[in-house]
C-alpha cells in the first residue's frame, strides 16, 4: 500500500458545505472520494447529511473513526449519518452497531449515483456493502479532482493486487484496477482550463498503474502521455509509489522533464531485509539506497519522503537501528511513522508481537530521527532562490513540497522566493 497519508492523518478533515458535511479519515485518495461523494449527494438532492469517509491502515485509524461518529451526531442528532470507506468495508457490522449510525455503504457502492439516490428517497438497506473484490473499474471520471487554488489531486488508481503481510487495505479497496489513460488526460485538460498550476496523481498503488489495461502500459506511459498531450500543465507530481516498481520511463522523466516535481514519497516500510522479508515487500534495503543514490545523481534537487513502520513483529533492537540508518543512507527528509498496529486477519497479526511500550518508544524515537531529518533538509535551502506555488495565507510549497512562508504571496501563484529561514517544521522566504 503506497497511498499518501494526510499530513492531517492524526485528524478528521471535516468539509461541512451546506447541508452535506463530509468527514475524511486517512489518505489523500479518501479526500478525493469524499468530494465525489458530495457531487453525487447535491445531485441526488440530498440535505442534512453527514458522510464519513473511513480509514482502516492502523487500529488507531478505527478507534479515530468510531470517536469521529459519536462527535458528529452529538453535534448533528437530527443528521443522516452515513459511514463509509475502507473501515466500513472491511468491518460493515461493527458500525452499524452503532447507535449513531443510520447508514453504512461499502467503497464500491460509494462511487454509485443510484446509492445516494436510494439514500435520498430512503430506500437503502442499513448495510449496503458487497464484495470489493468483484470490482473491476476505477470510477475516474465522477468528478475533475479535488482541487485548491493551488493544485488538484486526480485518481488515476485504486487497489492493490498486492498481500503484503501487515496491510489490511487490500481487504477495503479491492484488486489493483486502473483509470484508463484517455480519461485522465482529459479530466487534467479540464483542470489545466480552470487554471490549476499543479496537479498531483494518487493512488492506491501507483506504480501498478496500467497492468490491467490493454497493453500493459506502465505509470511512466501515463506520466509521458500527460505531459505531451497536456502542453500547458505547468506541474505535475507524484503522490506515492512503490520503489520497485519505478519504470524507465519514468525514471527518465524524472532526470529530464522540469516539470515533473523534484519529490517523492517511497512505501519502503522498514530498513532492515529480514524484516522486509517478513513484511513481504518486494523490494530490499539496498535496492532503496541505490535508487534514491540514482535519481540524485539524475535530479540532484529531488527530495524524498517515505513510510516507515515501528515495532513490527520479531523487530530485533538491531533491526530497528536499521531503519534509523536508513533515514540517513537514503536522505529522507520528510517521513510518515506508523507504530506497528496488527489488523485482523493479516498474517502480521499471528507473529509474535513487540509489547505496546516497546512499539511505542521505537515510533518516537523514530519520529525524532525524522525530525531532524527534516531539519537538516531545511537547512540546507536557506541562502537559495526557489520557485513556491502559493496555497493559502502566504504559505506555499517548494518544488520538493517543502513548506514555507511568504508574505504577499497569492494563492495559486508561482513566484520567486529567496529562502531566509526556518521555523519549527517549515521555511521563511521573501520575494524576489
Amino acid at each position: 500500500m503506497t497511498t499518501e497519508v494526510l499530513p492531517e492523518a492524526d485528524l478528521p478533515v471535516s468539509d461541512p458545505r451546506g447541508s452535506i458535511e463530509t468527514i475524511t479519515l486517512g489518505c489523500r485518495l479518501n479526500l478525493y472520494e469524499s468530494e465525489a461523494m458530495r457531487n453525487l449527494a447535491e445531485d441526488a438532492g440530498l440535505s442534512n447529511v453527514v458522510l464519513v469517509n473511513t480509514c482502516a491502515v492502523t487500529g488507531e485509524a478505527v478507534r479515530q473513526a468510531r470517536q469521529t461518529i459519536r462527535r458528529a451526531r452529538k453535534q448533528k442528532p437530527d443528521a443522516l449519518i452515513v459511514v463509509t470507506g475502507c473501515a466500513a468495508q472491511i468491518d460493515p457490522g461493527m458500525f452499524a452497531a452503532m447507535p449513531e449510525v443510520d447508514r453504512v455503504i461499502g467503497n464500491a457502492e460509494k462511487a454509485e449515483p443510484k446509492t445516494f439516490v436510494a439514500l435520498a428517497g430512503g430506500q437503502t438497506e442499513r448495510v449496503l456493502v458487497n464484495d470489493i473484490m468483484s470490482v473491476r473499474e476505477t470510477a475516474g471520471h465522477l468528478i475533475d479532482g479535488v482541487q485548491d487554488r493551488a493544485r488538484a489531486y486526480v485518481q488515476v488508481q485504486n487497489g492493490c493486487d498486492h498481500r503484503c503481510t501487515f496491510c489490511i487495505i487490500p481487504f477495503g479497496r479491492g484488486n489493483s484496477r486502473s483509470v484508463p489513460a484517455g480519461e485522465v488526460v482529459a479530466m487534467i485538460g479540464r483542470l489545466v482550463a480552470k487554471g490549476v498550476p499543479e496537479v498531483v496523481l494518487s493512488g492506491v498503488d501507483m506504480t501498478s498503474w496500467g497492468a490491467d489495461l490493454p497493453g500493459q502500459p506502465t505509470l511512466g506511459d501515463l506520466v509521458q502521455r500527460i505531459l505531451k498531450l497536456v502542453p500547458d500543465l505547468k506541474r505535475l507530481r507524484l503522490s506515492s509509489v512503490d520503489a520497485v516498481e519505478i519504470d524507465d520511463t519514468l525514471f527518465r522523466l524524472f532526470a529530464e522533464e522540469e516539470r515533473m516535481m523534484p519529490h517523492l514519497h517511497l512505501s519502503l516500510q522498514h530498513g532492515a531485509d529480514m524484516i522486509l522479508k517478513r513484511m513481504k515487500r518486494r523490494h530490499t534495503r539496498d535496492d532503496a539506497i541505490q535508487l534514491a543514490a540514482r535519481l540524485r545523481a539524475a535530479r540532484p534537487d529531488i527530495a524524498f519522503g517515505a513510510d516507515l513502520i515501528a515495532g513490527f513483529p520479531t523487530e530485533t533492537e538491531a533491526h530497528f537501528a536499521d531503519s534509523l540508518a536508513l533515514v540517513d543512507e537514503v536522505g529522507l527528509a520528510f517521513l510518515h511513522v506508523f507504530p506497528f498496529s496488527p489488523r485482523p486477519e493479516t498474517p502480521a497479526a499471528r507473529m509474535p508481537q513487540l509489547d505496546k511500550a516497546t512499539i511505542k518508544a521505537r515510533a518516537a524515537l523514530l519520529r525524532d530521527k525524522g525530525q531532524q531529518a527534516l531539519a537538516t533538509y531545511l537547512d540546507s535551502q536557506i541562502g537559495t532562490t526557489q520557485t513556491v506555488l502559493i496555497e493559502r495565507d502566504g504559505k506555499g510549497r517548494l518544488n520538493s513540497f517543502a513548506e514555507i512562508q511568504v508574505p504577499g504571496g497569492q494563492a495559486g501563484a508561482l513566484i520567486q522566493a529567496r529562502v531566509t529561514g526556518r521555523a519549527d517544521g517549515y521555511l521563511l522566504g521573501e520575494l524576489v
